[in-house]
């Protein structure tokens, strides 16, 4: 299976924050703490090299806490300022503008040297679709700002945000790059909600998914869906889950398209427990 999904809005996007970077201090980058690397625009990179970057390790609630740790130090080492927030129940959010102004100290001290008052710092709040961006802007501002949704796509077009006296937000709509060269990352961000569930496969997705638990939380997969053992074969292993939760057909067949819609939304929902699906 091939996921793409790059809509025209995106990539009016691109050229938008482009030409906005020349007045912006600082960069926020919100990853999911899920899948960190996957859920980077690599063309993130390119565009805002000259500016102090915070990377927000969103969703780290969803996440396997240990593995977050790891990515903390991982970013840290690429001299990344890093937060681990959870921003549906706030967490973490009070830190931001700390360390926005962190970041923006050398811009601060100029302004005091010439004897001027710091203006409020301009921050660009970046990230692929549905990573959480609005959620963490609306708890910034301390006010439903923006439109919140779970399907990706939500944010069409830039706005303004006032944060305080001291911060103001541009927000922008989540940007997906137009090709994923590894089709791994294109299940992950299927898997984490940055794909619209129409233009790809449950099974393909879950056979991924499967794979990934096996190997890194196999008893979570063992508790969920009580299993004694896990079949080496994931069709078979689709059986034995099919088979478990009722989702069946005529004749008592295993209904594979139930059975992946059901995975699929247990992950979604947190009910196979903490876990990311990359390690530095």
């Amino acid at each position: 299976m091939t996921i793409q999904w790059y809509p025209g809005h995106m990539a009016k996007a691109k050229r938008e924050v482009q030409e906005k970077l020349k007045i912006i201090d600082v960069v926020i980058e919100i990853v999911d703490a899920r899948i960190p690397l996957s859920s980077r625009n690599p063309m993130i990179d390119d565009l805002t090299s000259h500016k102090p970057r915070l990377i927000l390790l969103n969703k780290a609630d969803l996440a396997d806490s240990q593995l977050t740790k790891q990515w903390v130090q991982y970013f840290e080492k690429k001299n990344f300022a890093v937060l681990t927030v959870d921003a549906q129940l706030g967490k973490g959010i009070k830190d931001i503008p700390m360390k926005v102004r962190e970041l923006a100290k050398p811009l601060l001290d100029k302004f005091r040297a010439k004897g001027m008052n710091p203006r409020a710092l301009r921050a660009l709040i970046l990230g692929i679709p549905n990573v959480g961006k609005s959620t963490v802007i609306n708890r910034l501002a301390n006010k439903k700002i923006t439109k919140i949704g779970d399907r990706p796509g939500v944010t069409k077009s830039q706005q303004w945000i006032k944060v305080g006296k001291e911060m103001e937000l541009l927000d922008t709509p989540g940007i997906l790059w137009p090709k994923f060269e590894d089709q791994d990352v294109g299940f992950r961000l299927a898997l984490t909600g940055a794909i619209k569930e129409e233009i790809f496969d449950f099974q393909e997705t879950i056979v991924f998914l499967l794979n990934e638990l096996k190997t890194s939380y196999p008893e979570r997969l063992k508790e969920r869906y009580h299993l004694e053992t896990l079949a080496e074969d994931i069709t078979e292993l689709l059986d034995d889950i099919g088979t478990r939760r009722g989702c069946l057909v005529a004749g008592g067949l295993v209904d594979y398209d139930r059975t992946a819609e059901m995975i699929f939304r247990d992950f979604r929902q947190g009910k196979l427990g903490h876990i990311s699906l990359e390690r530095p």
